[in-house]
This record gives C-alpha cells, sequence and structure tokens, in this order.
C-alpha cells in the first residue's frame, strides 16, 4: 500500500478558483482526500494557498495565526457594493481623482496598528447562522460588528493617474482576518474619494512566500515524476514559529501516551507558558504541548504518534 503525503503543499492559487476549487482538484490530482487549506481567498485574488496534506491538517489553525503579506491595488473615483471590480458600481467621484504621494503616504501611515474593520456584506462570515455574502446576494444588508485587525506594515508602492480616476498600489502586512477590500475603501475615504478593490495578490501566508509557491501543472508533473514528496515542507517545521524542545526517551514515552510531563524536564526547560513544539533526542517531532500557566507541567495538544 503506498503511504499517503503528509506536509504542506505550497500553491499559488491562479485567479477564476475558489479556494474550495484548488482543494478539489489537488485531491484529484494527488489521489487523496484529507487535504484542507489554510485561508480563504476570493476568486479573483491570487497567491500563496499553502494545502495541509494528511496529518498536516491538524496545524491548520497554528498556520492560520501568522501574518500575511498581500501586493494590492486600489481605484479611487468609484466604489462597488463588494468592494472590488466583481460588483455593481455604486458610486463615482463627480470631479476627476487629484492626489500627490505625500497625501497617500499620511493616509498610509493612519492605518499601522490595530484597527477596526467592519466586514464586507460579500464575506464568508456567518450573521445569526447565515454568511453575509448570501444575504447580499438576496439584496439584505444587515449590521455587523467591526472587529479588530493590526497592519503591521503598509508601504506605498505605486500611483497612476488614469484619467479621472487614480490607482494606488501598496503592499500590507497584516494579521489574520484583515479584509484588504475593505482597508482598500477606508484608505479612498480618508483620502475623499470612493474607492474599490482593483487587483490583490497573497504573497506571503503561514511564512510562506509566492516564489516557494508550486502551480498546478508544477504539481501534476512533480506527480508524474514521483517527486512531489521532495517539495512538501514537513508538518513540524511548518509552526517553526512555535519554540521547540526536546526531551530524553522515558520522558517522550510519557509524553506519547498522554502523560503531563515537568517543564523543568525539557531541554531547554519550558520557563514560559504557551504551546511549544516537542521532540525526542532523535529528533522526531512528537507532537504540540503546552506548559500551563500556573503549574511547571507540559501537557499534549495534540500528539503525532511516529509512524
Amino acid at each position: 500500500m503506498v503511504k499517503p503525503f503528509e506536509g504542506v503543499l505550497p500553491v499559488y492559487k491562479p485567479a477564476g478558483f475558489t479556494s474550495h476549487d484548488v482543494v478539489a482538484k489537488m485531491r484529484r490530482i494527488l489521489k487523496m482526500k484529507r487535504i484542507g487549506h489554510t485561508g480563504t481567498l476570493d476568486p479573483q485574488v491570487t497567491g500563496v494557498l499553502p494545502l495541509c496534506l494528511g496529518r498536516a491538517t491538524r496545524v491548520v489553525e497554528y498556520m492560520q495565526e501568522l501574518p500575511k503579506e498581500y501586493l494590492a491595488t486600489l481605484r479611487l473615483g468609484l466604489s462597488t457594493d463588494t468592494e472590488d471590480m466583481t460588483g455593481e458600481v455604486i458610486e463615482r467621484s463627480e470631479t476627476a481623482v487629484e492626489v500627490t504621494q505625500e497625501q497617500v503616504q499620511q493616509v498610509l501611515e493612519q492605518f499601522l496598528g490595530t484597527i477596526s474593520q467592519v466586514p464586507p456584506m460579500y464575506s464568508a462570515v456567518k450573521v445569526d447562522g447565515k454568511r453575509l455574502y448570501e444575504l447580499a446576494r438576496e439584496g439584505k444588508t444587515v449590521e455587523r460588528k467591526s472587529r479588530e485587525v493590526t497592519i503591521y506594515e503598509l508601504e506605498l508602492t505605486g500611483i497612476e493617474n488614469q484619467g479621472d480616476t487614480t490607482d494606488i498600489s501598496f503592499r500590507a502586512l497584516c494579521s489574520k482576518g484583515t479584509y484588504i477590500r475593505t482597508l482598500c475603501v477606508d484608505i479612498g475615504r480618508k483620502l475623499g474619494y470612493p474607492s474599490t478593490m482593483l487587483q490583490l495578490e497573497r504573497t506571503i501566508s503561514a511564512g510562506i512566500s509566492a516564489d516557494h509557491c508550486l502551480r498546478f501543472e508544477e504539481v501534476e508533473q512533480r506527480m508524474i515524476d514521483g517527486t512531489l514528496a521532495e517539495v512538501l515542507i514537513p508538518v513540524d517545521e511548518a509552526i517553526s514559529s512555535i519554540p521547540a524542545h526536546t526531551v530524553g526517551a522515558d520522558q517522550a514515552k510519557g509524553a506519547l501516551q498522554g502523560q503531563k510531563l515537568s517543564a523543568r524536564l525539557l531541554e531547554p526547560p519550558a520557563e514560559q507558558p504557551g504551546l511549544l513544539r516537542l521532540y525526542d533526542q532523535d529528533g522526531t517531532f512528537l507532537g504540540i504541548f503546552e506548559r500551563d500557566e500556573l503549574k511547571a507541567t507540559v501537557r499534549a495538544v495534540k500528539v503525532f504518534l511516529p509512524e
């Protein structure tokens, strides 16, 4: 019996596919069912979509916690009901857009740090058990709670006049849950014009950059060549932002059986509360563990039994 793939497959999503479409396509190519993605991308958005294969699906939630980077372009001078160019135009500027690089730079700086966003109606957020985009398609608008997100970096990369409208391009490094569409609209509002997102590419997700991703045809070719396993990111490497610790043979055996360990027996000792990756002395990944906040003990969160 052929051993199923395990690890993270870095895929570059093309335009025209939903994240679910990509998973379905990879299931057919890889001939396996247990595949999960690490963050939804709208169909028209391109970029990094890490796929977790086999037991790697158990670490999706930890990979999603890492910051994401985007290259975006917004169009000043018009707005749409979807906050991107797939929607209907609902407002146009009465005058030609006139902004300077200095004005744009000053506005971008105002969005650095923790900000509040109201999720767009065309989003997957659920209200009373129904997704907002389903309500939007029915012509309904409901009140949405604002949420806090963090913008770590916001860099202006270009301004291009298009006649009555102006396109502004920027790079954003942000926390999970950030709506770049909404950021585009809010930036335009600060500049005094209606605006909408023109283009978006996710360039980093879960610590994986676009230049390390495979296109569909590359995945297919590696399946033919039998070299796909070579490009898979090991499960523990995919969550390398979580600190690593080692235990002796006896403690490793107990850990795999669900026993609590003394935080002092780890190397280095687990002095701070929180998640950690645990390895035996041979470097075998044992799983994700957690150091208790009050007691100097470590307990299993997700065990990965050696195969």
